[in-house]
């Protein structure tokens, strides 16, 4: 019987890499497709990291023009909440 297997594979080394090939290959709770699924995971929300790190920054330099002075925080205030003084009046124009 062990004339029909062929000599590379009558090695003990061999027969042992190959098992041990295959479990890390298919079996394992980390194999090949599992690793490639998690890398590609990381580096999708390293991507988004650093999409919301630069939004952040933005954030705050709009926050610090913002609070900055009085004249940008009342400007703000008039465009964005449509507030104004009590002798003004307020017209909002809607484009189509």
């Amino acid at each position: 019987m062990l004339k029909r297997i062929p000599p590379f594979f009558r090695n003990f080394y061999t027969v042992t890499a190959i098992i041990f090939l295959t479990w890390m290959i298919f079996l394992d709770s980390n194999d090949i497709m599992s690793r490639y699924k998690l890398s590609s995971r990381l580096r999708s929300l390293e991507n988004d990291k650093e999409y919301y790190l630069e939004k952040i920054k933005e954030v705050e330099k709009d926050r610090e023009a913002l609070f900055g002075d009085r004249e940008s925080l009342e400007k703000f205030a008039r465009e964005k909440y449509l507030m104004k003084k009590e002798n003004e009046d307020v017209f909002v124009i809607v484009e189509e």
